[in-house]
């Protein structure tokens, strides 16, 4: 019998069983889910709208942005709506939706962070032949080739899940479909397309992971030979905040992923997931932002504007 036949709904993790807990973590979650709104959207404002930041770099992080709050969206609000209602219900097609589109949208990003890590090694190691390499319609091809990546990677992924038989009920220690939680409940004689799912990606995972770190000890190497140490520190804050996203993102994946059944446990688990799901949205706009100048000055430009035209409207219906 086929899943869809047999399961109506998964349930989630409950994470408190008191109303007051239940809105203590949805007050949690929606403080933490504005903070990526707010700041993912702020970095594409300022990137769009200011014209010293249309540059790779900045184009390939408008687009991370945007990949941010597709990936934060899938997985928080749904979790806050079960906690206001006191349920922990989804359905099997919004189970099947949110894990094709967060999978969609988090192997998406794993493919932009290793085309930014390229564009990183290019200015750095071969900077006269960047504007060649890394011209517009080079990035606009190389991002699209990112999102449509993950469209097929999700498409595939996301059938293979759900066509494995499930068996052990349809409990999930996690707050959203996780596919890691989708795998322990499927049948003991689905083992070795379980396992498959979990060679596949890790043998993907690892083939991006390797061309990250060549390029990045090829990026120390070039940056440690420059001369003057204003240079080396514009080279280490280009990089920096790049390989601190990176860094968090694929370490909290590999654990989530490949940990060994008898470290598990659902309070690990859950920690885990949040570090890799619901953390890197939020944090990325402060990471890329801290130490970039260019970047800082547009951002103050966008809120000082904001809050212009906000006064303006108001001094208007004022009077």
């Amino acid at each position: 019998m086929s899943n869809r036949s047999s399961l109506n709904e998964f349930l989630l993790l409950a994470f408190a069983d008191t109303r007051e807990l239940q809105l203590l973590h949805f007050s949690l979650f929606l403080g933490i889910y504005l903070a990526a709104l707010l700041g993912n959207s702020l970095i594409i404002t300022a990137i769009a709208c200011d014209h010293r930041l249309h540059t790779p770099m900045y184009f390939f992080l408008l687009n991370l942005s945007l990949l941010d709050l597709g990936s934060i969206s899938t997985t928080v609000p749904k979790s806050m709506a079960n906690s206001l209602r006191d349920t922990r219900a989804i359905s099997y097609s919004g189970c099947a939706a949110q894990v094709f589109l967060f999978v969609f949208l988090l192997a998406g990003e794993y493919c932009l962070l290793t085309i930014m890590a390229y564009d990183r090694y290019v200015a750095i190691c071969k900077p006269l032949h960047y504007k060649t390499l890394m011209g517009s319609r080079a990035c606009v091809k190389m991002a699209a080739a990112a999102w449509a990546s993950g469209l097929l990677y999700a498409v595939l992924h996301t059938a293979n899940t759900f066509s494995i038989p499930l068996c052990q009920g349809n409990t999930m220690q996690q707050f959203f479909c996780e596919v890691p939680q989708i795998l322990k409940l499927s049948c003991s004689d689905s083992y070795i397309r379980v396992a498959g799912v979990i060679v596949l990606n890790t043998c993907l995972g690892f083939g991006f992971f390797v061309f990250i770190v060549l390029s990045y000890v090829q990026i120390f190497t070039a940056v440690l030979r420059i001369p003057s140490e204003q240079g080396r520190h514009k080279a280490f804050s280009m990089c920096l905040p790049h390989l601190a996203v990176i860094s968090l993102f694929i370490s909290t994946i590999m654990f989530a992923y490949l940990k060994p059944p008898s470290i598990s446990s659902p309070a690990l688990d859950l920690v885990v997931v949040v570090l890799y799901s619901v953390v890197p949205p939020a944090v990325n706009p402060l990471l890329y932002s801290m130490r970039n100048k260019e970047l800082q000055d547009a951002l103050r430009k966008v809120i000082s504007w904001t809050f212009f035209s906000s006064g303006n409207t108001a001094i208007t219906l004022h009077k």
